[in-house]
This record gives structure tokens, sequence and C-alpha cells, in this order.
């Protein structure tokens, strides 16, 4: 009895993972004749067949080419009280992924209807890349994004890098986000600009919950017509069976309590021109092909690194949705959110630190952002805020 009790076990617990690890369609309800369904319940369900795919082997690429340079700040010892802590994802705590397969987040209906429309699910709105060169005061909420970052412009570049420390950002409306990301800018900032984005996002809209995820975005158009979040359309390439796009991060920093970071890297393949995406030293977790870009598949222009949130001015006032930590940089360590060991990949693909950076705000009153450098650091920001206080009405 013992042994078969085992062997069930053992079924029920692969099966838990397999749920987990691949898009297990739940199969539709049969309707009784005459009863109508409305056409936006036939759109989400045909939808929902689209991204939630039977499971499938992926195709093992590998990039030909790592940026050189890619482990040298792990030759530099932190100091005791700055050393990040062992982070991970919570639906590691049930298994892992069979190897040649891939973790891929569940879609459900609920998911599709909180979106504007099924059309625009997974997808940003237009005008979310903060532009350092011109900040209008006049323009500061007219798309309801604002940030806080550190850019890098006027060069080539084939890549970028950061460690960058997780929290859990309160959001005060559900349409409302707030992430932490880095982003490679091709392009000007019309309707052509190409973008690849990853990092790190509370958004209740988009997951149903305030959990921080890990998050993926690309777009060739301006977010118009093109792109969307982590593997919610065609686009961006995952091979790994460890790290699933869209999943919780686990733990997340405490306000003068342990702190968390995680490390993304992404980079243009020299060989065959695509972006890949590396999460901590171990993890190369997929591509974006070169061929979905126009300007990216050649180089990047721009690099910026920091958060962003999205103000829709409950009740005619400033939200109190949190950038970073919620608190200001002038905060430090272990109260104020970072990016630390920013650097960017050069022509002759080597991780290097960035040279003029810059940083931009539009209101520092609400959200701010303060640069240095040092030896264990590198180059590193602090950066957020609360939002809405006395001084940001």
């Amino acid at each position: 009895m013992a042994v078969q009790f085992s062997s069930g076990r053992r079924r029920r617990r692969r099966a838990l993972i397999l749920l987990l690890c691949f898009m297990v369609l739940i199969p539709l309800s049969c309707a009784a004749p005459g009863m109508r369904i409305s056409r936006q319940k036939l759109e989400v369900q045909k939808h929902l067949r689209r991204l939630n795919k039977p499971a499938a082997k992926s195709i093992q690429m590998r990039p030909n080419f790592h940026p050189e340079g890619l482990y040298d700040e792990n030759k530099v010892a932190s100091r005791p009280r700055d050393r990040p802590k062992t982070i991970t994802q919570l639906w590691h705590l049930n298994g892992r992924c069979p190897e040649g397969t891939i973790p891929i987040r569940r879609t459900k209906k609920d998911d599709v209807l909180r979106a504007s429309s099924v059309k625009r699910f997974g997808k940003k709105k237009h005008r979310t890349i903060p532009k350092p060169t011109s900040a209008d005061p006049d323009l500061i909420n007219e798309s309801g994004h604002q940030h806080a970052i550190a850019y890098v412009e006027g060069d080539k570049y084939y890549g970028a890098k950061a460690t960058i420390n997780v929290w859990e950002p309160k959001i005060q409306q559900p349409n409302e986000f707030s992430l932490s990301q880095l982003w490679i800018l091709g392009g000007s900032f019309g309707e052509d600009l190409n973008s690849i984005e990853a990092g790190w996002q509370v958004s209740p809209d988009l997951y149903g919950d305030n959990n921080t995820r890990l998050f993926t975005y690309w777009t060739s158009d301006a977010y118009q017509a093109t792109g969307c979040y982590n593997l919610l359309c065609s686009g961006f390439i995952q091979i790994n069976s460890e790290i699933a796009m869209g999943a919780s991060i686990f733990p997340v920093s405490g306000y003068r309590g342990s702190q968390y970071d995680i490390s993304i890297l992404v980079w243009k393949d020299p060989k065959e021109g695509n972006w890949w995406m590396q999460f901590g030293n171990d993890y190369v977790l997929g591509y974006w092909p070169s061929f979905l870009f126009s300007y990216l598949a050649d180089s990047a222009s721009m690099i910026e690194w920091g958060g962003e949130v999205v103000n829709s001015e409950p009740d005619g006032e400033h939200t109190s949705t949190q950038m970073g930590s919620g608190h200001f940089p002038e905060e430090g360590f272990g109260k104020a959110s970072y990016f630390r060991n920013i650097q960017i990949v050069d022509g002759s693909n080597n991780l290097k630190a960035p040279k003029g950076i810059g940083t931009f705000t539009e209101q520092s009153n609400c959200y701010d952002v303060q640069n240095g450098n040092n030896g264990d650091w590198g180059s590193y920001f602090y950066y957020g805020g609360p939002g809405k206080n006395p001084n940001c009405a």
C-alpha cells in the first residue's frame, strides 16, 4: 500500500508540475439549444485558444556569443550589508518544468475581460517612453505616464545590463501600474519607435493581483499594432525551462529590511542579429528575432534604465501609486530602490560602463532619481517616490 500511495503521489506531483509548465486547455462548456453567446464572449474564447496552446517541445537555440566581461562584477566582493539575497519565483515551490519545455503563465478569461478590448489585451498604451530631451512641463501628464530614469544616447548600443532592486509598490487604482525596467530603443520617438524592455512590474489590470512579476515587452511601431507583454503574442521566443515570464518574484525587499535584486542582460548576437535576454548569471531566457525590428535590426540609439508609473489622476489629484520602494532616492540603501552595475554593450560586444549618463524625471517632487559611481556598484542610481504628497498635488 505504501508503494502504491507513493507512486500515486508522484503522479499527482508530476501532473501539478505539468499544469504549471504547459498551457493546458480547459474544454469549453456546451451551450443549451437557443442559448445566446455574446460576441465579446466568442472573441474572448477565440483569443484564449490562440494563447493557451497545447504543450509543445521548444527549439533549444542558443546565442552564438555572450558579451565579454559578463561576469566581471561577480569578481568584486560586495560589502556585507549590500550583498543581495537569493531570489526566485513562487511557482518554483511546486517543482520545475521538464527539459525541452518552457513555463507559460496561463491566461484566463478574467485576464482578457479586464482589458479595454480583446485586441488591446497584453499591450501598452501609446506614448509610454520617457523622452528626456523634450520635457515640456505642459506635456508632463499628457500620456498619463511618469518616469524617473537614467539614460545614455548619441552612440550605437548593442545591449544593456543592470541589477535591479525588487520591491512591491502600492498601486492606487487597478488601471495603474508601477514598473522598473531597462529600455533598448531605436528610431525616433514617433510612430517608428523600436523598443525592447525587461524588468519587474506590479499591474493589477494585466495580472489580476498586486504581485511583483518578471516581464518583457517589445514594439516596432511605438505600441500601435505590434508587440505585447511576455508571451501574449508572437515575437519573443523563450527557450528556458526554469524562469516563467509574468510569474511572481519572491521574496521582495523590505523597508529597513533584507534587500533583493535581479540581474537582467539584453544583447544583440553579433552573428545572427537576434536580441537575447539573460536573467541572473545562469538563465538565458530567449530572444527577439532581428526581423521584428527596423532600427534595432542594426543597433539601438538610446538606453534607459529606471521606473515608470501610470498616473490616472484619480479624483483630479496626482496618484499615490508608488515607484520603486515608494521612497525618495535620498533615503539610500535599504529604503530607496536602486539600479546598480548598469552597463552597455558596445560594437565590439564588450560590456562597459556607460559614458555621459543623464537623468530625467517629469516631476521630482513626485518621483526622483539620483545617480552615482563607486567601486562596488559601478554606475548606479537610486530612484522612486510616493507619488501624491504635500509637494506633489
